[in-house]
């Protein structure tokens, strides 16, 4: 994992510029020497004519990348392929001579266009043709170069992307991940935003493990999962439990909303140095046949590259029990959870689950989860605990004010309250005053056990 990322200075940025110039430089002797060549068929030991040129450390966030990463030079060249349209678009034209014969391009060179470029976007079968040629045995080696276990694309350094699943390996663009073409030109990772080809959103919160008030035997349930995290590589390296644990913890938290489920995930995040990615379950699920499970695959390749914490609120609409097959719906509803079953067992990061009912997820999933951990509604002194968390030292209370008499007669939940506060300091103001009172409080429990459909 690449650690060495930092903002560059107006110094290392000149430098870092002046180092991704020649690396293009490079490229552009590479792709003139293979089409000089390829037309005057020519042997042509490339790295040889064309040695890469040398890289120090110092030179940037590109070189230092490079160098603590030891890329060879083939993978170099994959690289700079997938960065050439970003930083100089025009070095691939060349790509765009025509086939007289046959009047169109040429299919060995590979690349894509779409409506906005107008420039040649390479893929991997542009990366094909520079670094092999017409050499079939070549041509084996980078296609084994592209696989998913590669670290370019283990890592999610480079990406191929495809349009549809029946279409040859080498066909897919060639692309470079934002967070890696962002530290390449700033020295910054970019965390990657919502939209829609990443239906996830970052969880993050100010609040600490001493604003979730939990049972104690909860508190210890979810310390097993942190432990995992934090001592994973000692039990499955050094302890050798490789050999009979499978990789990752999934685990699922179930009880009644407002409970401190996603809050208690977050934390997790926060106390291990993970980010926690909330997959948004409306943006993941279609409608149309295979598109769910490229929707979650983008999310967990991703996920698996990152070292990321993935959080399924609501986990039911999508882990769903699986139904009795009377037609092609239920067939199709079934393969995804089938789908999501394998993803979720094959991931080897964490994986968390919340659902407000147990009974709704599929016992398939069920078996596979590490922890199962159930999250109450408080109890008397735990919810006298969140009234006060709740409202601090930075609210004040008009002498009416009652917490132990809200704390033993309304069962709320710590989500519940966090509304209830909210209704009364917006009350407070609009009346002009300073001091929650012990109505406004009672009036916001009221909207409360409203919503939930309870008797006021």
């Amino acid at each position: 994992m690449f650690t060495g990322a930092a903002k560059l200075t107006a110094a290392t940025t000149q430098s870092n510029a002046q180092c991704l110039q020649r690396e293009l430089n490079w490229l552009a002797q590479c792709i003139e020497l293979r089409l000089h060549s390829y037309f005057q068929q020519q042997a042509l030991d490339l790295l040889r004519q064309a040695p890469p040129p040398a890289l120090q450390p110092s030179q940037g966030s590109y070189a230092s990348f490079v160098c603590q990463r030891q890329l060879s030079a083939n993978e170099r060249l994959l690289l700079l392929l997938a960065l050439a349209p970003h930083l100089q678009p025009q070095l691939l034209d060349s790509f765009f001579v025509r086939n007289d014969n046959l009047g169109r391009s040429f299919t060995e060179f590979g690349g894509a266009l779409t409506k906005q470029h107008s420039g040649f976007l390479p893929s991997a079968e542009t990366a094909a043709f520079l670094l092999a040629g017409a050499d079939l045995a070549l041509r084996l080696d980078v296609m084994q170069l592209l696989q998913p276990e590669q670290p370019l694309r283990r890592d999610n350094i480079i990406q191929l992307q495809h349009d549809s699943a029946d279409e040859p390996f080498l066909s897919a663009r060639l692309c470079v991940s934002a967070e890696y073409l962002q530290l390449f030109i700033s020295g910054t990772r970019q965390k990657p935003d919502y939209n829609s080809y990443f239906p996830a959103r970052l969880l993050t919160t100010p609040l600490g493990w001493q604003d979730l008030v939990l049972p104690g035997a909860l508190m210890a349930e979810i310390a097993h999962i942190t432990g995992w995290l934090e001592h994973q590589h000692t039990l499955m390296q050094q302890w050798q439990l490789s050999r009979s644990i499978k990789p990752g913890y999934r685990a699922l938290f179930y009880g009644p909303p407002g409970t401190g489920k996603t809050l208690t995930a977050t934390l997790i995040g926060q106390q291990t140095g993970a980010d926690v990615y909330r997959i948004d379950l409306s943006a993941v699920v279609s409608k149309y046949i295979g598109e769910t499970e490229k929707n979650l695959a983008a999310v967990f390749d991703q996920a698996q590259a990152r070292h990321w914490i993935l959080f399924f609120d609501e986990a039911d609409a999508l882990f769903g029990k699986r139904s009795q097959t009377s037609n092609s719906n239920d067939r199709y509803a079934n393969q995804q959870v089938s789908y999501l079953l394998q993803r979720i067992e094959d991931f080897p990061g964490v994986v968390l689950l919340a659902s407000n009912l147990k009974a709704n997820i599929d016992e398939a999933f069920a078996r596979r989860f590490q922890a199962m951990l159930y999250f109450p509604l408080p109890d008397v002194s735990e919810r006298l605990q969140l009234w006060q968390r709740i409202l601090g030292s930075g609210v004040a209370l008009a002498a009416d004010v009652d917490l132990v008499y809200l704390a033993h007669e309304f069962e709320l939940s710590g989500g519940a309250m966090t509304n209830v506060v909210r209704y009364a300091a917006i009350a407070t103001l609009l009346r002009g005053d300073n001091a929650l009172r012990q109505d406004d409080l009672l009036q916001g429990i009221s909207r409360e056990r409203r919503k939930e459909g309870m008797m006021v």
